[in-house]
């Protein structure tokens, strides 16, 4: 039979097809029959996180970066411990990106602080030499989208499940109470920070984009 197939190259090509074809969905159904269930301590984004995720996506940030690390020694080496999938059980949409001009994200909080974020994204260059990443000055005056925040939460946990309110969970509760847990929270980020304009934007009440972002960034772990 193999004789016969490798003297007709269609044929031949619909059996291999065939058999790669094959082989990938048995491969492939066993993690599609089963749900992911989150990493023990994965935790759903706050307000906040969420306001900065948004900036994130609006900023188009997943077009340079990646937030996947792939189980081999020299990104492990370099971003540590390889993704799970059940660390991503409460991300919607995933933001895995498929290029890297710049590095991975996926746990940038265990290794960047919230003043290194300030001044990087103020000044890329002054921080790194050479990157072609530019500034997002305009993240300092912008003021965060919280309410669509909190209305993406509300949404994840009434059509998705996402346990907010749970024991051990962020607290969403009513907008009012949502939007004073994310003031307070910012008040953190900006304690670390250097600009005093966005300071006082936070004391005022107001939460600047780059305080989202940071906030974002600093839960990625």
């Amino acid at each position: 039979m193999f004789h016969w197939l490798e003297q007709r190259p269609f044929f031949f090509a619909v059996v291999l097809f065939l058999t790669v074809a094959f082989a990938g969905v048995i491969e492939a159904l066993p993690d599609f029959a089963k749900a992911s269930q989150p990493v023990v301590g994965t935790k759903p984004y706050t307000t906040l996180q969420l306001a900065g995720r948004q900036v994130y996506i609006k900023e188009n940030c997943l077009s340079c970066h990646s937030q996947l690390i792939r189980p081999f020694k020299s990104e492990t080496d370099r971003y540590g411990m390889y993704s799970l999938s059940g660390e991503y059980a409460y991300d919607r949409p995933f933001l895995w990106g498929s290029k890297r001009t710049g590095p991975d994200l996926m746990r940038i909080g265990n290794y960047r602080t919230t003043d290194w974020h300030e001044n990087h994204m103020m000044d890329p260059s002054s921080v790194v030499p050479g990157t072609v990443m530019p500034s997002y000055a305009h993240q300092f005056t912008n003021t965060a989208d919280l309410a669509t925040a909190y209305a993406n939460a509300n949404t994840q946990k009434e059509v998705f499940g996402v346990p907010y309110d749970q024991d051990g969970m962020p607290k969403l509760g009513t907008w009012a109470e949502a939007e004073a847990a994310a003031l307070e929270e910012a008040k953190t980020v900006v304690a670390d920070m250097k600009n005093q304009q966005v300071k006082d934007a936070v004391a005022g009440g107001s939460v600047p984009e780059i305080v989202a972002m940071i906030a974002y960034l600093n839960s990625l772990k």
